[in-house]
């Protein structure tokens, strides 16, 4: 329960900001160009909300509606959310959007995206400058990778260093990595301190992403870091810095071939009913071998911690404060780039299962409260607004953009009732998309 309140209040304070910076955008371009704005709203009021305001001699009242899925500004003169159709009917009056230059109306709608696109930038920035970025080199990863089945297949080994895919040197562990060895032709290793090419097949990264166990993940090393007392290798005899060989005769050659043995040790216990299992674990000391019977507990644990990447040396980059600002820009864009690249995958059968809602979208958050973790996913949530309310989609911000386009190119102006129907259509688009997408969460959470 309270990680789920953890991760539910970084939600709401992330989209609130988020949806705060994007109206903004709408409201400072619209009070730029002496547009009116009747309302500026923090998720939306049918019927009533929780709260608000209308400062004196103000035009615009403030307020938090009761339906948390976003937020809105209401600008006089316009088709928006809130189908003010009647206002539409009357004479058009200077102050009101409709009245003004097509490319005054253009920069008013994009001011949203602009600022949520600046807002990522802003905070990448400044994550920088105060953290820095730290991160393990994956050609400092001297233990190499271990790969699953289906990159065995395609050419890999375990213990293979991962130097470039194509031309592109893979610097760090990440989905930027993962994107980059699906998209390539050839993922050049280091195997045996040479190098040596992998030849890619057509494979999508919607594909690996499904993987368990991962594609690839670090490959740690099958020596104990520490025994904890009490546990299978400790009452066995086992200590730190032995090397763990082989569990009932099949070898290992990392910690997470061990891992491996356990899982399908405990899917055979679960089926027979036992609450632990009983293995013959072979492992050397000092160049000497012996063995020993290991008991695991009721969670199929042996009780001992391995090396991890905090054995690697790490990459430290730190950046002054008029450093970060670009550093900031170039990681924005990059993220941009890779979630436009990725959006591809959506419109496939299993893309259209992945879709997740508020479930997922919190799910991102961590566990614990981690200021660096959630100004990283704030940032990554504020590309995401901007690139999907850019989407020319009635209803959305990219929406209005595509029909002044139109007007500027054609000269004329769609009419309010196309423009009245555009918003049901665009509407009625995005609640079907948000119900499917919170369906999905819960069929996950489900089954």
């Amino acid at each position: 329960m309270e990680t789920f309140l953890i991760r539910a209040l970084q939600l709401i304070m992330s989209l609130s900001l988020l949806v705060i910076i994007h109206e903004g955008g709408h409201f400072l371009f619209s009070r730029l160009f002496k547009v009116r704005v009747e309302k500026f709203y923090i998720f939306f009021d049918p019927w009533f909300s929780l709260f608000k305001f209308k400062p004196k001699n103000s035009d615009t009242e403030y307020g938090i509606g009761w339906v948390p899925l976003g937020g809105y500004v209401k600008i006089s003169g316009m088709i928006d959310e809130s189908m003010d159709t009647e206002q539409m009917k009357q004479p058009a009056q200077p102050w009101e959007f409709r009245s003004k230059p097509a490319w005054q109306r253009l920069l008013i709608m994009v001011g949203g995206v602009l600022m949520n696109f600046l807002l990522a930038i802003f905070i990448y920035s400044m994550i920088l400058f105060h953290w820095g970025d730290s991160f393990v080199s994956l050609q400092d990863m001297t233990y190499g990778m271990k790969f699953n089945e289906r990159a065995q297949e395609i050419g890999f080994r375990d213990g293979d260093i991962l130097l470039r895919a194509d031309e592109k040197p893979l610097e760090r562990f990440g989905m930027d990595m993962l994107r980059d060895i699906t998209e390539a032709r050839v993922v050049t290793v280091l195997r045996d301190g040479k190098e040596t090419d992998v030849y890619m097949p057509e494979i999508s990264l919607l594909d690996i992403a499904k993987d368990d166990p991962m594609f690839v993940t670090a490959l740690t090393p099958n020596v104990v870091d520490s025994v904890i007392p009490g546990g299978g290798l400790d009452k066995a005899g086992i200590q730190k810095g032995d090397s763990l060989i082989a569990v009932n005769g099949e070898m290992l050659n990392s910690w997470n071939a061990l891992v491996e043995k356990l899982d399908k040790m405990q899917a055979a216990a679960e089926v027979a009913g036992d609450k632990s299992a009983v293995m013959q674990m072979v492992y050397s000391r000092g160049g000497l071998r012996d063995t020993a019977t290991v008991r695991t507990d009721s969670l199929f644990r042996v009780g001992a911690i391995f090396s991890s990447l905090a054995d690697y040396k790490e990459t430290i980059r730190e950046y002054g404060f008029f450093e970060s600002f670009p550093a900031g820009v170039r990681l924005g864009v990059n993220t941009l780039k890779g979630y436009v690249n990725d959006m591809k995958y959506v419109f496939t059968k299993e893309g259209a299962k992945s879709v997740g809602g508020f479930g997922t979208i919190g799910s991102i958050f961590p566990k614990v409260w981690d200021w660096h973790r959630f100004w990283e996913m704030t940032a990554f949530l504020s590309i995401i607004l901007a690139f999907m309310n850019i989407l020319p989609i009635p209803a959305l911000d990219g929406g209005h953009v595509l029909f002044l386009l139109y007007e500027i190119i054609a000269r004329r102006k769609p009419s309010d009732k196309f423009m009245e129907y555009a918003q049901m259509v665009g509407m009625f688009l995005l609640f079907a998309l948000l119900i499917w997408a919170n369906f999905n969460d819960i069929m996950r959470f489900l089954f």
